[in-house]
C-alpha cells in the first residue's frame, strides 16, 4: 500500500467511546493539539448496553472524573431521564447515585461537547497500525494509508478490538451494536509484542414499550430530593417530570424453557471462547449457576424519550433468537412483548493490564497508552476514569510535568488502575464497593473534596468549579470548628425534646459537636437550640458533609492512619527493570510474580498475589543496600 503524510499532533487518542472521549478532552483541555479518531462518528460516546450511569462504586467515579475535570457527570447530568440515589438506608460509604440516560441524548451532547473543543480533531477512520520507531509510539496509519504522527497515542477501541457477535449458532466479525470491527489493529498491537486475551460480555433484548403490560409489574421512579453527578449543576436544574423504570422476575417456567436450550446456549457449546464477567452473566449463566433461586429480578429500562426501546436489564443472553423470545413471553408482564432487537454476546481483544504503568502507559512501548475495556474492564464509566487517566498523563508526559498517579486512597480510579496493574484480570474488571479498603473516605459526597485540587493544578478544572469547591471546604471546616465552640445547657425545651426522638436527655452541658455525634441527631435538630450561623447560610451539601464528618469521625481517623502508613510505602521507589531472580532469598511464586510485574513501589510490590511480607522485608534491604541488578535487554 502507498502511504501518505497527514496532520501531526501532540496526542492521537483512537477510538471514541466512552474512554476516547475523556481522554481527548482532557489532553485538548490541557493545551494539547489532539485527534480523535473513530470508527463511525455516529457512535461516540455511545451506550451499546445499559442505557444508565453509576451505581455502587460506579457512580462514586463518575463524581471522581467530575472533580478531576472530566465530562460524564456533566454529561449525564444534561441528559439523564431519571436520577435515584441508591442504598440511602445505609451508611455513606455505599450509597451511589444512579441515573437513566436518554442514550442518543447522551452520545450526540458527549459528540457536541467535542466538536467545540478548539485543539480537538474529531474524524471518522480506521487506524491499522500504531507506529513504533526504537521502543517510542509516533503515530498512527490509517486504512486508507494517512501516516499521522504524534508526541503520544491513547487506544481505547473497546469492544471492536477484533469483535465477534455471538447470537445461538451464529457468529460473525462485528463491533458493538452491529458496527465496524477493528481487526488489523488488533493484529498489529499482538505484532508489537503485547500480550493479548480474549475476553467476553453481552446484552440483553430490547423490546417495544407498548408490547408490556406495566400493570402488572412494579414502578421503580427516580427521586424527588435533588441530586446530580456533576459538582457544577445546580439543583434548579433537577428534572422534575421524570421517567419511571419498572421491575418484575422471572419465575420456573422462564427457568425451565432455558434448562431445555442449553444445548443450543453458545456460552456452554464451546462456540463462545472469551472469559465473561463473573458480576454480569447471562440470564442461562445465572440459571446454571443459581439454580436454587426461584426467580430473577428484570428492570426494564426506558432507552429515551424519543423512542419505544426498552432495555431488559437482567437478561443478558446469547440464546438463539426464538429462545429469546420464548424467554420474553415467559416473565410476568411481558406475554406480548415485540422483541426489537436480539441480545447477544461479544468477545473481543484485550491488553493483559500487567504490561502497563499505573499511569496507563505501556511498559515496552513510550508514549503509548491504554484504556477502558482494552485493559480488560467492563462498564462505561471504568472505561471513562481511565480513558481521563491516559489522556491527562499523556499530556503531562508531553509538557514534561509529573504524571497523575492516583494511590487507592484517593479514589476508586485509583483502586481500579492498581488492582488493574498489579493484580490483572482474568475476567471482565468491574469495579465493587468490597474492592476499596478504604471506602469509608472514598465516598460519594466528598469526590471534590479529595480530588479537585488535583484536578485544578493540572489545568483541568476550572476556576468556577475550583472556587465553589474552595468555599465548600472552607464553610464545612468553619462550622465544624463552630459546633466545637458552643455548649448546649440542659433546659425544659431541650430535654423535651431529646425525649420526643428517643434520644438520652443530659445531666450537664454538652457540646453542640458532641451532640451531633449521635446518630438520631440531625444538624437541622440543632439549629433552633444554638446561635444563629453568621454570614451565608449552609447548603444542604454542606451540611451533609458535616454531619458525616463528626458522626465517623472515629472511624474515618483510623482509615487516615491506614492511609498515611500507605503513604510511606507509596514514596519507597523501586528501581525500574529490576532482575528478580538476582535476589537471593525470594520465594518461587513471588520472584516470577515480581519479575512479571516489575511493580514501582514497595506498596504495589506487596499487593501481588503470592509476595508476602518476607519477600517485601528482603526486596527493601536489597534496595536499601543497592545490591540491585538490572534485567538484560
Amino acid at each position: 500500500m502507498q502511504y501518505y503524510e497527514g496532520e501531526s499532533f501532540d496526542v492521537i487518542v483512537v477510538g471514541g467511546g466512552h474512554a476516547g472521549s475523556e481522554a481527548a478532552l482532557a489532553s485538548s483541555r490541557m493545551g494539547l493539539k489532539t485527534m480523535l479518531i473513530t470508527l463511525n462518528l455516529d457512535m461516540v460516546a455511545f451506550m451499546p448496553c445499559n442505557p444508565s450511569v453509576g451505581g455502587p462504586a460506579k457512580g462514586v467515579v463518575v463524581r471522581e472524573i467530575d472533580a478531576l475535570g472530566g465530562e460524564m457527570g456533566k454529561n449525564i447530568d444534561k441528559t439523564y431521564i431519571q436520577m435515584r440515589m441508591l442504598n440511602t438506608g445505609k451508611g455513606p460509604a455505599v450509597r451511589a447515585l444512579r441515573a437513566q440516560a436518554d442514550k442518543q441524548a447522551y452520545a450526540a451532547e458527549m459528540k457536541h461537547v467535542i466538536e467545540q473543543e478548539d485543539l480537538l480533531s474529531l474524524r471518522q477512520g480506521i487506524v491499522d497500525q500504531i507506529i513504533v520507531e526504537d521502543g517510542v509510539c509516533r503515530g498512527v496509519i490509517t486504512s486508507a494509508g494517512t501516516k499521522h504522527y504524534a508526541k503520544a497515542v491513547v487506544i481505547t477501541a473497546g469492544t471492536a478490538l477484533r469483535g465477534e457477535i455471538i447470537i445461538g449458532e451464529l457468529k460473525y466479525s462485528s463491533g458493538p451494536n452491529n458496527s465496524l470491527p477493528a481487526v488489523a489493529l488488533a493484529d498489529n498491537l499482538k505484532e508489537l509484542g503485547l500480550e493479548i486475551e480474549r475476553f467476553k460480555t453481552g446484552t440483553p433484548p430490547r423490546i417495544k414499550a407498548s408490547s408490556i403490560d406495566y400493570s402488572v409489574t412494579e414502578i421503580q421512579p427516580g427521586d424527588e430530593t435533588p441530586n446530580h453527578f456533576s459538582f457544577a449543576t445546580p439543583d434548579s436544574k433537577y428534572l422534575q417530570d421524570q421517567v419511571p423504570c419498572w421491575l418484575t422476575y422471572t419465575n420456573p417456567t422462564t427457568h425451565q424453557i432455558i434448562q431445555n436450550n442449553l444445548h443450543r446456549a453458545p456460552m456452554f457449546t464451546g462456540i463462545v471462547e472469551g472469559v465473561g464477567a463473573r458480576y454480569c452473566p447471562s440470564i442461562e449463566d445465572k440459571i446454571v449457576r443459581f439454580a436454587d433461586k426461584e426467580r430473577h429480578q428484570i428492570f426494564l429500562e426506558p432507552e429515551g424519550l424519543n423512542t419505544e426501546e426498552v432495555y431488559v436489564q437482567g437478561l443478558s443472553s446469547s440464546l438463539p433468537e426464538d429462545v429469546q423470545m420464548d424467554v420474553l413471553h415467559s416473565v410476568v408482564g411481558l406475554e406480548n412483548a415485540q422483541m426489537m432487537r436480539t441480545g447477544y454476546a461479544i468477545e473481543y481483544d484485550v491488553v493483559v493490564p500487567h504490561q502497563l504503568r499505573p499511569t496507563l502507559e505501556t511498559k515496552n512501548i513510550e508514549n503509548l497508552y491504554t484504556a477502558g475495556q482494552t485493559n480488560g474492564t467492563s462498564g462505561y464509566e471504568e472505561a471513562a476514569s481511565q480513558g481521563l487517566i491516559a489522556g491527562i498523563n499523556a499530556a503531562l508526559k508531553i509538557q514534561g510535568k509529573e504524571p497523575l498517579v492516583l494511590k487507592r486512597s484517593d479514589g476508586y480510579i485509583g483502586v481500579m488502575i492498581d488492582d488493574l496493574v498489579t493484580k490483572g484480570t482474568t475476567e471482565p474488571y468491574r469495579l465493587l464497593t468490597s474492592r476499596a479498603e478504604y471506602r469509608l473516605i472514598l465516598r460519594h459526597d466528598n469526590a471534590d473534596l479529595r480530588l479537585t485540587q488535583m484536578g485544578y493544578d493540572i489545568g483541568l478544572v476550572k476556576d468556577e468549579q475550583y472556587n465553589a469547591y474552595k468555599k465548600k471546604k472552607a464553610a464545612v471546616a468553619e462550622e465544624i470548628e463552630r459546633l466545637k465552640g458552643i455548649r448546649l445547657k440542659p433546659t425544659a425545651e431541650l430535654q423535651a425534646f431529646l425525649e420526643s426522638i428517643n434520644s438520652a436527655t443530659l445531666k450537664d452541658g454538652i457540646l453542640a459537636y458532641e451532640i451531633l455525634r449521635r446518630p438520631e441527631i440531625s444538624y437541622a435538630h440543632l439549629v433552633p437550640f444554638i446561635p444563629e450561623k453568621p454570614g451565608e447560610a449552609l447548603t444542604n451539601k454542606e451540611i451533609e458533609q458535616i454531619e458525616i464528618q463528626i458522626k465517623y469521625e472515629g472511624y474515618i481517623k483510623k482509615a487516615m492512619e491506614k492511609v498515611d502508613k500507605l503513604k510511606r510505602m507509596e514514596s519507597k521507589r523501586i528501581p525500574e527493570r529490576i532482575d528478580y531472580e538476582a535476589i537471593n532469598g525470594l520465594a518461587t511464586e513471588a520472584r516470577q510474580k515480581l519479575q512479571k510485574i516489575q511493580p514501582e513501589t514497595i506498596a504495589q510490590a506487596s499487593r501481588i498475589s503470592g509476595v508476602n511480607p518476607a519477600d517485601i522485608s528482603i526486596l527493601m534491604v536489597y534496595i536499601e543496600q543497592g545490591k540491585i541488578a538490572k534485567v538484560k535487554e
